[in-house]
């Protein structure tokens, strides 16, 4: 697929001029015909969906720009005017606000799906890394946008995360003074998390760019797993237009009801109600939370007592994802085929909800309910923090321990040889290739 010839031939004399000069109409005609494998699902419309929530959220961001002040004096009174006075402002606010909530919620499923079929092993482990990278600016882009309306929780928010700056040795206070642009939050820090959210997702637009051209080159992985030969390259692919455009339209419109569904009937029930309290210095809110998609980083940092350990192990969090292609020693790519993978990665999916639901909670809120009953804990250990420490030691567990040694040990089912086998002899399930396997046998 990497190598797929051009099949464009320029029509008019306008084509055939540009075709000469910038071949932008060829490389969209060659993208529209690639080769695709011909058994993706609906998990691989996330693609799609991603990049136009990107698209989005660049539009709406560069609108809510133009009426912004980012002063700390204006900053909170400026988004009101947005919501209230500019014609639209409410609608542009709540889809952008929104938009990141959709943004994560698609990434997330899409790493997880990269996860489960092993979309990370060779040749693309430069698309994964990518694509980690992508994430990482993500956060960094949504956490400065947080910021930005200069709410209560806006303000507590950066100092809180800010501060884990500091805890870094030697390069920490520099950095920190830095990035607030004096010893304090202020005026100076609004002006660079207004400056660098403007910059970053274009970056991020930068590196998906990239991210596409490798996945161009290396080829799209498939829910079997397995690398598609040259010459079954017709029998096991389709043209990528139209029938995964049809595709991806489908999901995206549905992806797009439930968005709207957000933006119009709940627009406020992502985000936080203190957000809609002026910034106070003097006042400190009763419990400092980052949104919901930062909440399971955000019980691993509150899981380690020491302050400096809390911040290694939340940027380790993501930095083990990096280094993902390198820990799973299966040569099976699908976890389709690898039951006991299966439902360690089931677990772990399960552990990262957990850490979600734990980062939210009080630190010392008292354990309640079910968890009580089967859970001895007494005195001060009667909180989450011991079951936020649990699913933490899980999460690193899951890449450091579990994936290396389960890849050594487990005895995958049978694996087709192509694409379309599954489906030609008669049965796509794993327990039909094993019966195939056998009677083969």
């Amino acid at each position: 697929m990497s190598e797929h010839e051009s099949t464009y031939v320029p029509k008019t004399g306008i084509e055939k001029w540009l075709d000469a000069r910038l071949p932008v109409i060829r490389f969209g005609a060659d993208y529209m015909s690639l080769p695709t494998p011909r058994n993706l699902n609906y998990w691989w419309t996330f693609g799609a969906i991603l990049m136009v929530c990107l698209m989005v959220q660049i539009i709406t961001g560069v609108v809510l720009a133009m009426h912004y002040t980012p002063n700390v004096e204006m900053a909170f009174a400026s988004v009101e005017r947005i919501m209230r006075d500019v014609p639209g402002g409410w609608l542009i606010r709540y889809v952008h606000a929104n938009g990141a909530s959709m943004f994560f919620i698609a990434v997330y499923i899409h790493m997880l799906r990269g996860l489960y079929y092993g979309s990370y092993k060779a040749p693309r482990e430069i698309i994964w890394i990518l694509g980690c990278l992508i994430f990482f600016l993500m956060i960094a882009t949504a956490f400065l946008g947080y910021v930005l309306p200069w709410g209560q929780m806006s303000f507590w928010g950066a100092e809180v995360i800010t501060n884990l700056i500091g805890a870094i040795p030697i390069i920490g206070e520099p950095v920190l003074i830095w990035l607030r642009g004096g010893p304090a939050i202020d005026n100076a820090t609004l002006n660079r998390f207004f400056s660098l959210h403007y910059l970053l997702p274009f970056v991020i637009l930068g590196v998906v760019v990239l991210h596409l051209w490798a996945l161009h080159t290396a080829g799209q992985n498939n829910p079997v797993g397995v690398l598609i030969p040259k010459d079954r390259t017709a029998k096991d692919t389709l043209p990528f237009h139209p029938y995964y455009t049809v595709k991806d339209g489908v999901a995206l419109i549905l992806f797009m009801m439930m968005f709207a569904f957000f933006v119009f009937f709940m627009p406020n029930a992502l985000g936080h109600a203190d957000n809609y309290i002026p910034a106070n210095p003097l006042q400190t809110p009763a419990h400092i939370v980052p949104e919901w998609y930062m909440l399971p980083f955000y019980a691993i940092l509150r899981a380690i007592p020491d302050k400096f350990g809390g911040v290694v192990a939340m940027f380790a969090a993501i930095g083990i994802l990096f280094v993902l292609p390198w820990l799973d020693t299966s040569k099976v790519r699908s976890m389709r085929y690898r039951p006991t993978m299966k439902v360690f990665f089931i677990l772990f999916v399960l552990g990262g909800m957990g850490l979600g639901w734990c980062g939210a909670q009080l630190p010392d809120a008292p354990v309640i309910g079910t968890f009580k009953t089967f859970v001895l804990i007494d005195g001060d250990l009667n909180t989450y923090l011991w079951l936020t420490r649990l699913l933490t030691l899980y999460y690193f567990a899951f890449f450091l321990v579990i994936m290396p040694i389960v890849g050594l040990r487990e005895t995958p089912l049978p694996v087709p040889a192509s694409v379309s086998e599954p489906v030609l002899s008669g049965g796509a399930t794993p327990a039909a290739a094993m019966a195939q396997a056998e009677k083969k046998g």
